[in-house]
């Protein structure tokens, strides 16, 4: 990661809790938002383990051909409905499993068509899902990083959470941290070689 690339990591931070809270209010229907979906792919997620039975015990025989199709085309198990159905391939090497996935799709559109998204706003509702939780990811890194800079650094951290987290001037930092000018920057040149080594 350059230099370049770091800072513009760490000044982005604020704007994108912004994002993540304006996609999170995103309406999906009937009073659900995007962050409602979640929270119920987390019950979803509970619910399975809770489950703890082999599927043969609980699935009809369609029910498991469909499963058989999905482990072979999945590369990834989401857990929410919306990254459930990005990650369900609309074809398969066969006309059979092309069938099998068509279905499976459709039975994960209806679960969300339940919970009020219609199949005319699903590619706008798996756009700013995948925006949100890219965007949550990216923020629990830079969150992450830190963290482990402030276990043997932790005037570096203290200084990039000041400076971007917190948004404050340098003159507000040097105050906070009771620094000079002086040494600010050279803390802060420290503490951004720092970051960008842990970020690499």
């Amino acid at each position: 990661m350059t230099e370049q690339q770091a800072i513009e990591l760490l000044t982005s931070y604020r704007a994108k809790q912004a994002r993540i809270k304006a996609l999170d209010a995103v309406p999906v229907g009937v009073g659900i938002t995007i962050s409602r979906l979640s929270e119920d792919d987390q019950l979803q997620q509970l619910h399975r383990k809770l489950r703890g039975q082999p599927s043969y015990m609980y699935l009809t025989g369609e029910e498991l051909r469909l499963e058989a199709t999905a482990h072979a085309y999945l590369t990834r198990y989401p857990v929410g409905t919306l990254a459930q159905l990005a990650a369900v391939p609309v074809q398969g090497a066969d006309p059979e499993d092309s069938g099998q996935l068509q279905e499976l799709r459709s039975k994960i559109k209806r679960v969300i068509e339940a919970r009020g998204a219609g199949t005319d706003d699903l590619d706008m509702l798996l756009e700013r899902l995948a925006e949100a939780q890219d965007l949550q990811a990216e923020l629990r890194r830079v969150d992450a990083v830190l963290e482990a800079l402030a276990g043997y650094k932790p005037d570096c951290a203290r200084l990039l959470r000041l400076r971007y987290m917190e948004d404050k001037r340098w003159d507000e930092v040097t105050r906070t941290m009771r620094i000079s000018k002086d040494g600010y920057y050279r803390l802060h040149r420290k503490a951004q070689l720092e970051f960008q080594k842990l970020m690499a």
